[in-house]
């Protein structure tokens, strides 16, 4: 699959791998209980492949993993403070060109 954004109507529980869990759970509900009367916002979501593909071209990726080498995962305040720094370093990247 080679599309950035998918609707949340075009997901579903088998999509899990393309879109998340929480992405997929709402496209199966839109799809399975709208036409039974339940309102279910609409939305869409944005594919693995594409957040992976920001990474990448950001140098995100090599630098998270090199962050996370050697990281005490036991230390609940060495996690919030990689947490909040990798947070930002994605916040601040830029998108697309």
């Amino acid at each position: 699959m080679n599309k950035r954004v998918l609707g949340l109507n075009e997901v579903g529980n088998a999509d899990v791998a393309i879109v998340g869990g929480k992405n997929a759970s709402l496209g199966e509900m839109i799809n399975t209980l709208s036409g039974v009367g339940v309102n279910v916002p609409g939305g869409f979501a944005t594919t693995a492949e594409a957040y992976r593909e920001f990474l990448a071209d950001n140098g995100l990726d090599k630098k998270i993993a090199q962050r996370l080498q050697g990281l005490d995962v036991s230390d609940v305040n060495a996690l919030a403070e990689t947490g909040n720094e990798i947070r930002r370093w994605v916040i601040d990247a830029p998108l697309g060109q």
